[in-house]
């Protein structure tokens, strides 16, 4: 059938009302401003507390790794878990600061975010991690794109080099871990896509293409290796560094090989939506909608969309959840509704009840659990490690989802009010 021009424009309108109309009936999530500013700086007097007690020995080590920088957890004993600035998890806090301060407008938490973001600099060359990104995107990244400081910019910059430095032509991935060797030869967690943003970041800024070259090729093999038929995927795969030959497909922190474990769903469905992004490459966007549609339409997903630790765990109060794979679908879900696709007010009302889900049930109470924002994340349950217990990059990705979402609500006006 072909249409007239006038005909095509009527159409066009429509679906500009019609998209606009479910968008703006959708239940956006509540900010708890107040509750976010006053929970932060209470954590901010445990931090202080914290480190108050640190023995003598510890301050005046040489190592660097025994140098406490930042929160990640709280203990069961209810103490704060402070880490080093080799931990994966040392960016989110200065991260968390940033996102404060863009929510609030308030200038005080950049100064304070700057302070936490340059305790983790000396990362900047440690190339024995892969978790390069979760570091210094999350604090540095977000530093730059709310500051423009360029002294910012060049340690990211220097940060995808140092990453880069994984990178093994032969099996076409990043390493990921260098211990447990009696376990794998060269294994590759999925977990690992969440670091390709920063290779994507350092070719914006330097047009040096073995950076898009190396998150192609990275996103590429995961893809090939990493997932099943019903795009639910595996923790680790390992290979052979010689021959790039695929030697084994585990887990760490799923409940067994063969399930999913539902923060991996998650850091698959935020990294190849990001691929999306970056590349324009529909296959990402096709592959994002497939891993979403697993996630959201699977029999064991409760009601209030917030997982169990893992998909094939049974479903039932005794299984702990994770928030942290909640929050971090909730903002995956939000970008995902941003793109080409006939599911956008779908996954932007999916990402609104794990919002509001989290609000409403998940919260802390003000000045408890040493000023996390959420409670009930599940880092680790077959080491039980981290079960049931706040968790710093659970807070992370909360606060980045509703920065997210402020944008979509305003974006939306903006474009209706233009119309």
């Amino acid at each position: 059938m072909n249409f007239s021009h006038t005909q095509k424009l009527i159409v066009f309108a429509t679906l500009l009302i019609t998209t606009f109309t479910s968008f703006a009936n959708t239940k956006q999530p509540k900010i708890p401003l107040k509750f976010i500013g006053n929970q932060t700086s209470f954590m901010l007097s445990c931090i202080d507390s914290a480190l108050s007690k640190t023995t003598l020995s510890d301050k005046n080590t040489n190592s660097k790794k025994r140098i406490l920088v930042t929160p990640r957890s709280v203990e069961y004993n209810g103490t704060l878990r402070m880490i080093p600035s080799s931990d994966w998890c040392s960016g989110f806090f200065p991260g968390n600061l940033w996102y404060v301060s863009e929510l609030t407008g308030d200038k005080k938490w950049e100064k304070l975010a700057d302070k936490f973001t340059l305790k983790i600099e000396p990362e900047k060359t440690n190339a024995i991690t892969h978790d390069m990104g979760f570091k210094m995107l999350c604090s540095f990244g977000n530093g730059y794109r709310i500051t423009n400081n360029e002294n910012y910019k060049n340690i990211l910059i220097q940060s995808a080099y140092t990453l880069i430095k994984r990178f093994n032509p032969k099996t076409g991935v990043i390493l990921s871990w260098d211990h447990s060797r009696e376990k794998w030869l060269n294994p590759v967690i999925i977990d690992n896509m969440m670091n390709l943003e920063l290779l994507f970041y350092a070719f914006h800024h330097t047009s040096d293409s073995v950076f898009y070259k190396i998150a192609v090729s990275h996103a590429n093999i995961t893809m090939k290796n990493h997932f099943r038929k019903d795009y639910s995927c595996y923790h680790v795969v390992d290979y052979n560094p010689e021959t790039g030959e695929v030697l084994k497909k585990t887990t760490h922190q799923g409940l067994n090989d063969s399930s999913s474990w539902s923060r991996g769903q998650a850091w698959a469905l935020y990294g190849y939506t990001m691929m999306y992004r970056e590349t324009k490459d529909i296959k990402y966007l096709n592959f994002a909608e497939n891993i979403a549609s697993f996630i959201l339409n699977h029999k064991n997903l409760p009601a209030d969309k917030i997982p169990y630790f893992d998909f094939d765990a049974p479903a039932g109060n005794k299984t702990p959840r994770d928030v942290s794979a909640g929050a971090l679908l909730a903002s995956a879900l939000y970008e995902l509704s941003t793109y080409e696709t006939t599911k956008a007010d779908y996954y932007r009302n999916m990402a609104n009840v794990i919002m509001t889900s989290l609000n409403k049930t998940y919260l802390c109470k003000y000045k408890s659990n040493k000023g996390f924002l959420l409670t009930q994340s599940t880092g680790s349950f077959p080491q039980n490690s981290e079960v049931n217990v706040p968790l710093i990059y659970a807070d992370y990705y909360y606060l980045e989802a509703l920065v997210r979402s402020k944008m979509l609500k305003e974006k939306a006006k903006i474009e209706f009010n233009s119309k």
